[in-house]
């Protein structure tokens, strides 16, 4: 619904953004190294706040109707004001990779952070390094996960990131690479830019990373920000081997919804999944509290928000872990974006990709993406009937460590191959597939039952494995051959 005659600002304040508890309070002592000051007045540019979540499931998001038990009024806010793309794909789900896609607009095996640890390419543009040539600062809070592994012995892998492996993000860092190594839901340790560590204890996690944002909204701006606060939940706490929730929210789940696509097949929902909603109540507590300083700070109406994930979760039932399959619990993503220029109160069903974020945040902010870039700007989307219909609804995918996979997920297919002679965590890719899953998304929605292989889908599986083949060629891998399945006569 459009909110014409109203101002963000005055539907905030008339919203459940406003009313209801929107998680911990800033704390009023200086940010690491500086001190608290009034805002500064409007800059010309849009300033740019991308929030990333990670691990968390589209379906998460209450505004899409897919899920009745979830508590996201801050979220579901941004989805009524702003614009959001209900199937939003990760190219590749995983953690490293998937943000190395995020900031560089490029596929996974293009920026060289095709698995965990392999490092990013240092002389890619990122969104951080062509804002700041474009009179922004650059800042981050949270988690990274794109330093390479080969300086661990020096400093300690799961921590404090060097300048050279920040990609552009050359002002306020306070952070940690390997988040989940470092902190733990009530302590943990991250580092700023010059290594001294920051601390918390008997503070949940995400509210510690807000605070961390919070403190930086308040400080004077002089010139246009981009803010990338990046927090860890709803994803497991590793050592633990499970989510964990905030004290109290997990009761809240006892008996909770379970999506159709878990119901079937075996795995460890029946356990997680009370914690999982109570970190994405949590999450949206915390975005609620950013809105909230923005307006307080009167930088609102004048700041594009961003929020998204890295992947979503399957919770064991495709493989032994949460995600690196092709299966939607796996790709689909929240993709929620509000601010000047956004505020359509649309809810689009074009398939949009990880790669098509950064040319996105740069176009909302009138800075030209390099032609470097692979991803699209899918602005046009939201305003253009033209547009629209010759959209490419095509989502191409890598999968790493699982498998040497590659995928693609359009309106009503999802087909994967895979080099099962290969082990996904020693090669970044194939030149010889074979089909390993397909799935009729108009009759089978929760991709229950794989179709590779049979018969009567043949021609269909010629048509998507063919469309892979050019994909692949697209995001600059060696030529390669698909053998098709054949399971039945």
């Amino acid at each position: 619904m459009a909110m014409k005659g109203t101002s963000r600002r005055s539907f905030l304040k008339s919203s459940a953004l406003s009313s209801l508890a929107l998680g911990s309070a800033a704390a009023a002592a200086p940010l690491h190294g500086a001190q608290t000051a009034e805002p500064a007045p409007k800059s010309p540019r849009p300033n740019l706040l991308l929030f990333c979540s990670d691990q968390m499931r589209s379906d998460f998001v209450g505004a899409y109707n897919e899920n009745s038990m979830t508590r996201t009024p801050n979220l579901d806010g941004m989805v009524h004001r702003g614009s959001s793309f209900r199937y939003a794909v990760t190219n590749q789900p995983l953690c490293s990779p998937s943000r190395a896609c995020m900031i560089t607009g490029r596929y996974a095996t293009e920026t060289g952070e095709w698995k965990i640890a392999t490092g990013m390419r240092r002389d890619l543009p990122t969104l951080a390094s062509v804002l700041r040539e474009n009179g922004y600062t650059a800042n981050f809070i949270g988690k990274w996960h794109l330093a390479k592994a080969d300086w661990k012995a020096q400093t300690g892998y799961n921590g404090w990131v060097p300048p050279d492996y920040r990609h552009g993000f050359a002002d306020l860092w306070e952070g940690a690479n390997e988040f989940e190594h470092t902190t733990h839901p009530y302590y943990g340790t991250i580092w700023d830019a010059q290594g001294q560590e920051i601390n918390y204890k008997d503070e949940y996690r995400v509210d510690f990373i807000t605070d961390r944002a919070v403190r930086f909204l308040k400080r004077p701006h002089p010139q246009p920000f981009f803010l990338y606060v990046s927090q860890l939940e709803p994803h497991q706490q590793n050592d633990l081997h499970r989510m964990v929730a905030p004290r109290g929210y997990a009761e809240r789940y006892t008996k909770p919804m379970v999506p159709q696509d878990l119901r079937n097949l075996p795995g460890d929902w029946q356990q997680q999944l009370p914690d999982y909603y109570g970190c994405v109540e949590k999450i949206d507590e915390s975005v609620g509290t950013i809105l909230r300083t923005l307006e307080e700070q009167n930088l609102l109406d004048n700041t594009v928000v961003a929020f998204i994930s890295d992947h979503g979760c399957h919770f064991e039932t495709r493989n032994t872990e949460y995600k690196r399959s092709p299966h939607d619990a796996s790709i689909r993503i929240p993709y929620i974006l509000q601010g000047p220029g956004l505020d359509h109160a649309v809810i689009r069903d074009e398939i949009v990709t990880m790669v098509d974020l950064t040319p996105t945040l740069l176009a909302a902010c009138g800075v030209p993406a390099p032609d470097s870039m692979k991803g699209r700007n899918v602005l046009p989307l939201l305003t253009s009937t033209d547009a629209r219909a010759n959209w490419d609804n095509t989502a191409f995918i890598q999968i790493s460590e699982s498998m040497v996979g590659r995928a693609i997920r359009t309106k009503e297919w999802c087909y994967c191959v895979a080099d099962r002679s290969k082990i996904g965590t020693e090669v970044p890719s194939s030149t010889d597939y074979e089909e390993y899953q397909m799935y009729n998304l108009a009759d089978d929605p929760y991709e229950q039952v794989n179709l590779a292989g049979r018969q009567e889908f043949r021609e269909q599986a010629a048509f998507l494995r063919k469309l892979v083949l050019e994909r692949m060629e697209a995001a600059g891998e060696a030529p390669a051959r698909i053998t098709p399945a054949h399971l039945y006569p």
